[in-house]
């Protein structure tokens, strides 16, 4: 089964996709990867989800990559007397360091590091940036604040320190707890939420040890602070619109959007644009106007794949929503600006061996009109790289590891395939020319641009590049 795009659809499984069917229905209508939301998972769930994608996977015949994403460090207010409270705008108002309070005009916070790290002049946000506070004064167990923006804070409500740098872990005992039992799935990648620091990234690298892709979500504007260091240390990152527009002012997180997701595609890592693209499909069959030209601004700039929420998890038309984000891709890769604003947007080579021979591949492969580009890619690097060069061709990656097929998914324009590694240097050009025929990326007589590394089997040791012509020699080879 080919897909005619190169942007990928990741989409999240909830109650309303949990079932062998719902499942296969949204694979068929444009999913390329599941996400798994561990906010909202138990561990018997889970285990559930991955075996059905995993048959789904084997019905159809190519590789589905699965995403557990963990839920991170939860701030929220305390439990109010008579569960709720209006807070008027210019009012001033008192917090306590607490469970609870049985005083209407004291709003309880339970967590410790939030009165260690506030300083006065800082602000604390509640249920999603609704109401905003402005600290006056703190000590470790009170603080006064002005109410800049009131309105009802009700129990358990959500907080947001969007310029304070918490001394928190972004994993959780319930993190630890999810992420191993993950692990002893056949699952591809771990979102890791509440990023703040490379550290963060790296702590969870740690503990992943090879398993899976790490992919950190960009979710908190100290995370901008520290871009590059974290994409050094990230194998993907997500730009996670809907803490980040909380945190940050509404206007500022388009063009952040684009920051982040030009900083990823420059370092060759993986880019997913998520939260409330088909919003409005949770109720309605069609989207509006204004998210569809969401998706395409994602999908114009270059991003790997674009994800859906809620929308595949709890709304009522979970299939239409992969099927329009699908179509909305389709066309905006086919459209007559496309092309060059992407090729404007290519960038020259990092000065390595591998690194030059895929900035070529795209050139050759553009000269001579080239059916497909065939990487073969062990580690998956080279794959990355041909992806970062945002080729017309499309690509082809050829692997002998099913976790790395399942891996790429998430990678624009890469057609992921299972097949053992080349034997020799024909077998290199005759299986690609094979594979790329019986995948129909090629007919008889097509070029195809073929890279690899010799030695053969090397991992990231591409520096080979070789046009092939599909003939019916290599075909039935």
């Amino acid at each position: 089964m080919r897909r005619n795009r190169k942007t990928k659809i990741l989409a999240t499984l909830g109650p309303a996709s949990n079932t062998h069917e719902h499942i296969r229905t949204l694979f068929m209508a444009g999913a390329d990867m599941f996400r798994i939301n561990m906010s909202h998972t138990p561990h018997e769930t889970l285990a559930r989800l991955v075996g059905v994608v995993r048959r789904v996977e084997t019905e159809v015949g190519r590789p589905i990559g699965i995403l557990v994403d963990l839920q991170g460090p939860k701030l929220r207010l305390g439990k109010l007397p008579g569960g709720e409270r209006m807070l008027e705008t210019g009012g001033r108002i008192a917090l306590v360091r607490s469970e609870t309070s049985d005083d209407p005009d004291i709003l309880p916070i339970p967590h410790a590091e939030i009165f260690a790290a506030l300083k006065p002049g800082a602000f604390i946000l509640i249920d999603d940036g609704k109401v905003r506070l402005k600290i006056d004064e703190i000590s470790a167990q009170n603080m006064s604040a002005t109410i800049v923006q009131g309105g009802m804070v009700k129990n358990h409500k959500g907080v947001n320190l969007p310029d304070t740098l918490l001394p928190i872990p972004a994993l959780t005992a319930k993190d630890r707890s999810d992420l191993d039992y993950a692990l002893s799935l056949d699952i591809d990648w771990i979102a890791l939420s509440f990023v703040q620091r490379p550290d963060d990234v790296a702590e969870l690298r740690k503990a992943v040890a090879g398993r899976a892709g790490v992919l950190a979500k960009i979710e908190k504007p100290s995370a901008l602070l520290c871009l590059d260091e974290i994409l050094e240390l990230a194998d993907a990152v997500m730009v996670a619109r809907g803490d980040l527009g909380v945190e940050l002012p509404l206007e500022d997180v388009p063009g952040w959007q684009k920051q982040i997701t030009r900083a990823a595609r420059r370092a060759g890592k993986p880019v997913v644009v998520a939260t409330q693209m088909l919003e409005s499909m949770i109720t309605n069959p069609v989207p509006t106007r204004a998210e569809v030209s969401d998706v395409a601004t994602a999908v114009f700039e270059g991003s790997d794949a674009v994800m859906l929420s809620a929308e595949t998890a709890s709304g009522a038309f979970p299939a239409e929503a992969v099927s329009v984000m699908d179509r909305i891709a389709k066309s905006v890769e086919r459209g007559p600006l496309y092309r060059p604003i992407i090729e404007a947007q290519r960038m020259p080579p990092e000065p390595t061996m591998p690194d030059a021979i895929l900035f070529a591949v795209h050139d050759v492969s553009n000269t001579i009109n080239a059916s497909a580009i065939v990487c073969w890619t062990k580690s998956g690097s080279t794959g990355l790289r041909g992806a970062r060069e945002r080729p017309q061709a499309p690509i082809l990656a050829l692997t002998p590891i099913r976790a790395m097929a399942r891996r790429l998914t998430i990678v624009w324009g890469l057609h992921c395939v299972e097949t053992e590694d080349a034997h020799d240097v024909d077998d290199v050009a005759d299986r690609a020319c094979r594979i790329a025929y019986q995948h129909e990326f090629a007919k008889l007589g097509d070029r195809v641009v073929v890279t690899a590394g010799l030695p053969l089997g090397t991992p990231g040791a591409t520096n080979l590049l070789r046009v092939a012509i599909v003939t019916r020699k290599a075909i039935q080879s």
